[in-house]
């Protein structure tokens, strides 16, 4: 039987290759999806394969994903097509002293299995909220909700972390013993998003071009690494 805290692992989510890498635990699992902005949705519609990167949010053990109620994506997944969501944050390079060992550090997360369409006012009004905080959070105290209009407009899916897993790599060099005596630099490059400035809207009031919000300056991810 699976640990408490760790996702069930099942055939699909068996990683065959660099299986020392693969991650259950669910704290690791959803630290990746706190952090990370974008998620890569792969589904197949009238025969063909896509995969298109959206927004989402989790709230506890569901992932919620939003899109125009016109969307092919989301019309294809509310039909009960099977979902294959790829969550990644990128680490760092690694440079080898070798081209073949040259590799990166990264965290992922693949969830599979089927959405459904959110139809209950509060849980798809929760929902939204939900995904303006996870991108900025704070943000919902001060931008305005959406109206009856905007709802109407927007589809919001909801998938349940079943089968997941994650794969992790942070490693050093791993160099074939004989090209350590390369003249060659070798090591990490350590990557992370950085915020730039905030820049004001060119037809904001001036009275709050220098009015920025405590949540927005300075900017950070809830369970960035340092």
């Amino acid at each position: 039987m699976p640990h408490k805290g760790s996702y069930e692992v099942t055939s699909k989510t068996t990683l065959k290759r660099y299986a020392k890498r693969a991650e259950y635990d669910r704290a690791v699992v959803h630290a990746i999806l706190d952090e990370a902005f974008v998620c890569h949705i792969g589904f197949v519609a009238d025969g063909q394969p896509y995969v298109i990167p959206t927004g989402y949010a989790r709230d506890g053990e569901v992932l919620y994903l939003h899109g125009s109620v016109g969307s092919r994506m989301l019309r294809a997944l509310e039909s009960g097509g099977d979902i294959c969501v790829t969550v990644t944050l990128l680490d760092g390079l690694v440079l080898a002293r070798s081209q073949f060992n040259t590799d990166m550090n990264y965290r992922c997360v693949v969830v599979l299995g089927k959405a459904r369409s959110v139809r209950d006012p509060e849980e798809k009004a929760a929902a939204l909220l939900k995904l303006t905080e996870h991108i900025i959070p704070g943000r919902t105290q001060h931008a305005r909700a959406a109206n009856d209009r905007e709802l109407s407009q927007t589809a919001v899916l909801a998938i349940d972390l079943n089968e997941v897993s994650a794969k992790v790599s942070d490693k050093n060099t791993n160099d074939d013993d004989e090209d350590y005596a390369l003249p060659i630099w070798a090591g990490r490059v350590p990557l992370k998003l950085v915020p730039g400035t905030p820049v004001p809207d060119p037809r904001l009031d001036p009275a709050y071009a220098d009015d920025i919000p405590e949540y927005i300056l300075p900017y950070r991810r809830p369970t960035e690494k340092a």
